[in-house]
């Protein structure tokens, strides 16, 4: 049967490939600690399971939305006035996806051709390749690099790149890389966009997960944001909502206007109950959000201390739910979390996946209990892997 020339594109995920490795390996270890996939271990607060269950109890839920109700708009927008002081028209403003990464994919097939560039961070989440890939449009990579605090140079593209340009993805607080961009760095996106007529899409799926008290800015908040660009962010990772599959997209009504209608011929909306439940914990959720930045910081600082204590000194983010880790000398990304696999137990994700800068990196996720994590940190100690590091820390 002949496959589209697009799939050519598209492989088997890093984490298919990483189970598949593990399952091959299963009879190496009893205990098993995985470390990969970005996915909340913990269910929402209780108000918002209630809520779904008492939405869902209703005979008149079971029929298509067709579209973002309008609760659920009016709470994105009082949430974004609240958190942030950026005011949104609910009705023109602000649009439903179903999960961040419907939006992040489907956006260039409305706002790019084929042979448009769009630019990509670099290490970055692969939905945004995929988009690319889905539009025929042409990927240019901006490198996150330490020296530069992991934030993009826009001074480095070439001006017949940003010339070509149509679409620019930022993501902070980032994944893989859990940085966290200043204002001065968005006023500068801002004024890139303007000069060359670029839709700017801020990935702001961690928003809400920031430690040490220092919160991330919206780039809406920004001035002539709204200019620009949008914001699209998914109640998967903040409220621990990963399966419900909703989120929302902000900013430039013209942008949320085409997206809309471009929605409006592929999806039949998002199940009632569901928004109704999201409504609530964007109005209400702030507390549960505290409490989790407590728990994830905790879980932070037992990780990187019990990793420099046997002697991998990594960086403490600032912000997400990933640790971005450099790997000891005579490994590839790749190689190392094989070994990692082989001789701990323990599933990390090789930075490779994510793009040509995450070379020499893998990406440990803060999925797991404090007490799991004092483990992963124990098997690792006893492959001797990280022996010379601690050996020369003294």
């Amino acid at each position: 049967m002949k496959k589209a020339k697009r799939m050519n594109a598209f492989s088997a995920s890093i984490f298919a490939e990483l189970t598949a490795y593990r399952q091959k390996q299963r009879h190496l270890h009893d205990e098993w600690i995985d470390l990969s996939v970005g996915s909340p271990d913990l269910p929402p607060a209780p108000f918002v399971r209630e809520a779904i269950a008492r939405y869902a109890s209703e005979p008149n839920a079971y029929g298509y939305t067709l579209r973002g109700i309008r609760e659920f708009h009016e709470a994105v927008a009082d949430y974004y006035r609240t958190a942030h002081g950026v005011v949104l028209d609910p009705e023109t403003e602000v649009t439903y996806v179903i999960g961040s990464q419907d939006g992040l994919v489907h956006l260039p097939m409305v706002f790019a051709d084929p042979g448009d560039v769009i630019l990509l961070p670099d290490p970055g989440y692969p939905a945004y390749a995929a988009g690319v890939a889905m539009a025929e449009a042409v990927p240019y990579f901006l490198p996150l690099r330490e020296e530069n605090s992991f934030l993009p140079d826009l001074r480095a593209i070439p001006e017949d790149i940003a010339k070509r340009t149509t679409i620019m993805f930022i993501n902070f607080p980032g994944n893989p890389v859990p940085a966290v961009a200043t204002e001065s760095f968005y006023r500068e996106v801002v004024e890139f966009a303007k000069r060359y007529d670029i839709l700017v899409v801020s990935d702001f799926a961690y928003g809400e997960l920031y430690y040490d008290g220092n919160k991330p800015v919206s780039f809406l908040s920004v001035p002539g944001a709204k200019d620009v660009g949008v914001e699209i962010n998914s109640l998967s990772k903040s409220y621990n909502m990963a399966g419900c599959r909703v989120g929302y997209l902000c900013g430039n009504a013209e942008v949320i206007r085409a997206f809309a209608e471009f929605k409006s011929n592929l999806d039949y909306g998002i199940f009632w109950p569901i928004q109704k439940a999201a409504a609530e914990v964007l109005r209400h959720g702030a507390g549960f959000c505290a409490q989790s930045r407590m728990m994830y910081q905790a879980r932070r600082d037992v990780l990187v201390d019990g990793l420099a204590d046997i002697g991998w000194t990594v960086d403490r983010p600032q912000a997400g739910m990933f640790v971005w880790a450099k790997i000891p000398d005579g490994f590839t990304s790749l190689s190392f979390a094989k070994a990692l696999i082989d001789q701990a137990g323990v599933v990390v994700t090789p930075g490779h996946a994510f793009g040509p800068s995450g070379e020499g990196y893998v990406r440990i996720a803060l999925v797991q209990p404090e007490e799991v994590l004092r483990r992963a940190v124990a098997k690792l100690k006893a492959t001797g892997l990280f022996a010379s590091l601690a050996a020369d820390r003294r």
